[in-house]
């Protein structure tokens, strides 16, 4: 008989401080899925189930917290200038933001896995930092690949290029000589609008390496007028037509607040090498941080679906010249 009083009133206890402590459940719940409540009452709320600081809970946080930290800590890249490439850009790295992951995980404490935070570290050396020095490709460990499509004749074939871009959602950067886009404006700013990136092909396609230094800076320097003036282009890159420069040449365009970019792989259209030969040699030899180069041809143009759905084989995301060319890590590959 005894015991059974024990238990009843064991029982009636229970039951009172479930309803005595209700209020403070309700008032954790709320502060947890972030419904509001009352900011002074938080920290009693926490502290009612063992979660102020310096408990044994947000100790063990704390020290799982720091382990993934280690676990998942990636250097910076710094950039450099390479003996055959040239200049390369760095590549930020990441790392755990052990203070806001511990504040996120001590207001939802049963989450597993861990809420972790983390931030990108930008490396010491940037690609601002090198001079002036042309460049050939992104940096390797970066997934990603960039369409460079130099435009200096003709606009037959960009129609259907721009539509497969849209249709693969892929910004391309487009670099235009300036004889053919003070002509074609009104196409310039169709393909602005659709997101592309805008940039400086000189103005007359000539050799560059072969004008005087006031030749070379009228070539970049018209060009970029009609950029700023007429498109609203705030642009920081220059193809020389053709490829050719010299180290004045990028000297000349570094004046004008303008980086050389060259290629890494070339799909040589202009010398109608067939679409499905262009898609075998770019599906071949991309890779991470590749400046692709091509023109408004028919070859390119047929070839162009092929090329991106090959880059995204290899694990890559396609975006512009600025994109690959940043030191921003990549989330992950597209699919």
């Amino acid at each position: 008989m005894r015991s059974k009083w024990f238990i009843l009133a064991a029982m009636f206890a229970a039951v009172w401080f479930a309803l005595d402590i209700s209020g403070s459940v309700d008032e954790f719940i709320r502060e947890t899925k972030g419904e509001g409540g009352d900011p002074s009452s938080r920290s009693s709320s926490r502290q009612a189930f063992g979660l102020q600081s310096g408990t044994a809970l947000d100790n063990d946080l704390e020290t799982r917290i720091r382990e993934e930290a280690k676990r998942t800590y990636i250097a910076p890249i710094d950039a450099k200038v390479d003996r055959v490439w040239k200049a390369i850009p760095g590549y930020n790295g990441l790392e755990v933001d052990i203070e806001q992951s511990l504040k996120l995980a001590s207001m939802q404490p049963m989450q597993d896995p861990l809420p972790i935070v983390t931030r990108e570290i930008p490396p010491n050396i940037s690609l601002d930092d090198l001079g002036a020095h042309p460049i050939y490709k992104g940096n390797p460990k970066k997934p990603m690949a960039a369409l460079m499509i130099n435009v200096a004749w003709g606009d037959e074939f960009l129609p259907g290029m721009l539509e497969t871009l849209r249709k693969e959602n892929v910004h391309a950067t487009f670099f235009f000589d300036g004889s053919w886009l003070s002509t074609h404006l009104e196409t310039a700013k169709q393909i602005g609008a659709q997101g592309h990136e805008l940039s400086n092909h000189a103005y007359s396609h000539k050799n560059m390496s072969r004008l005087s230094a006031a030749q070379a800076r009228s070539e970049i320097a018209k060009t970029e007028t009609l950029l700023k003036d007429k498109l609203g282009v705030s642009n920081r890159w220059f193809a020389p037509p053709s490829g050719d420069y010299d180290q004045e040449t990028v000297r000349i365009a570094a004046e004008q607040g303008l980086k050389t970019v060259l290629w890494t792989l070339d799909t040589v259209d202009w010398t109608n090498p067939g679409g499905a030969v262009i898609v075998r040699k770019i599906g071949t030899r991309v890779e991470p941080g590749s400046l692709i180069l091509m023109h408004p041809t028919k070859s390119s143009s047929d070839a162009l679906e092929g090329m991106i759905r090959a880059i995204r084989a290899k694990n890559l995301k396609l975006g512009t010249v600025s994109e690959v060319l940043s030191s921003d890590r990549v989330d992950g590959p597209e699919k």
